[in-house]
């Protein structure tokens, strides 16, 4: 979806028009890692869309995306910056892509906001509940967009899901069974980085600690930069729950796990999670990754068991099985472009919203109720009980 090339954004009722020179949406991207180049380059095939700055610590992070930005749009190179505050103080940059680790969300997307720019944040949206009230509490405030890099809200598969539950098709679900499959073990702790990194400015919030290879190449197994990997894809996993049913908020979460294995961190790789709903259902959710490699269209599925129907809805295909035939499903449909497609979608949907001023499919609310989950399984695991969330107060219950 190309952006219409009268570009403009609406403010709120009654204020000025904000036209963006040369009709284009200037990007500015922080934290230009893997994930955060390739996302890049997902908004680079907008044609309304321009890169005009690139920031990170780590300089061979830097000069990659600096070159493949350019590269995309081109020749036309974006400036570089090392630290976020000066990216953010740029008037020429419109949006901006955090693609941080973890630790860095909510301070980042604080800033941003203050800054007056849009916002496109990878998940898990926060480090804490303490983090994501505040975030959403800035939401409210802001006038902002801000969509959380939870795709399957605007994926094809995952929509025709919804509508699947919510026509009753499955009857009643009091039980949503999801699994996701992978490793994260083998391999030996890195021990060296390949060039320069300000270690100080990455590590921001953090305790102050000597500089750790290992750390910054693996930060989502360590608790004190990332919930691990029942956080990492659990974020995805339960707002795909939450999408499906309708649901809000847990009212309470209790997790399980083994002892992790991998050579790098201190987070489990294998764990079994519990969410309780108000909305009279519980999501379970057991993730592994101590397991085979599988193929990324095989590695995950959610069951939504419903005393009519069941359903199975995974990467690329969901298929309902009715009461007495569950050899042969009744519906079964296939993505148009498959799970790929969804990063697509969701940047579409975000710069639709930023032309519009609409609501974007993920914002904030959303991206905490995920993240709420994960944050409650862990302190499940770090507590050994029973975790309790208050919607009246928004807080953890003790």
């Amino acid at each position: 979806m190309a952006i219409n090339r009268r570009l403009f954004l609406m403010g709120a009722a009654g204020a000025a028009r904000r036209v963006y020179a040369a009709e284009r949406i200037s990007l500015g991207v922080i934290g230009s890692g893997g994930r955060g180049t390739f996302v890049m380059g997902v908004f680079q095939k907008d044609p309304a869309v321009q890169v005009g700055a690139i920031c990170d610590v780590y300089e061979p992070n830097l000069e990659r995306a600096l070159s493949a930005a350019a590269k995309a749009q081109g020749g036309v190179s974006p400036k570089s910056y090392r630290n976020h505050h000066q990216l953010l103080d740029d008037k020429s940059i419109d949006a901006v892509l955090v693609a941080t680790p973890e630790h860095w969300h909510h301070r980042m997307v604080l800033d941003a906001l203050a800054a007056g720019k849009d916002v496109y944040v990878e998940k898990p949206l926060c480090h804490t509940p303490e983090q994501g009230v505040e975030l959403v509490a800035a939401e409210k405030r802001s006038k902002n967009i801000v969509q959380v890099g939870m795709q399957r809200r605007s994926y094809d598969l995952y929509q025709e899901g919804r509508r699947v539950v919510a026509a009753g098709t499955l009857g009643d679900v009091r039980m949503v069974r999801s699994w996701w499959l992978n490793t994260q073990l083998g391999g030996q702790k890195v021990t060296e980085l390949k060039g320069p990194l300000d270690w100080a400015q990455w590590l921001g919030p953090v305790e102050k600690r000597p500089m750790d290879p290992d750390v910054f190449s693996r930060w989502r197994l360590y608790s004190d930069f990332a919930g691990g990997i029942v956080a990492d894809q659990g974020a995805h996993v339960f707002d795909g729950i939450h999408m499906l049913m309708g649901s809000g908020a847990p009212l309470a979460v209790t997790a399980a796990s083994g002892r992790p294995h991998a050579a790098s961190g201190n987070t489990p790789e294998s764990v079994v999670v519990t969410a309780e709903y108000p909305e009279d259902f519980i999501g379970v959710f057991t993730i592994n990754y101590a397991a085979m490699r599988y193929k990324s269209r095989y590695d995950q599925m959610n069951h939504l068991d419903g005393d009519k129907a069941r359903m199975d809805i995974g990467r690329e295909e969901l298929r309902v099985f009715a009461l007495g035939g569950e050899e042969t499903p009744v519906v079964e449909k296939r993505s148009e472009k498959g799970f790929g497609w969804a990063t697509d979608l969701h940047v579409m949907n975000f710069l639709g919203c930023v032309l519009t001023r609409k609501p974007p499919a993920a914002p904030m609310w959303l991206g905490f109720q995920a993240a709420l989950v994960v944050q409650l399984a862990n302190l499940s695991l770090k507590n050994g009980r029973r975790m309790k969330w208050n919607r009246t107060t928004n807080q953890v219950e003790v």
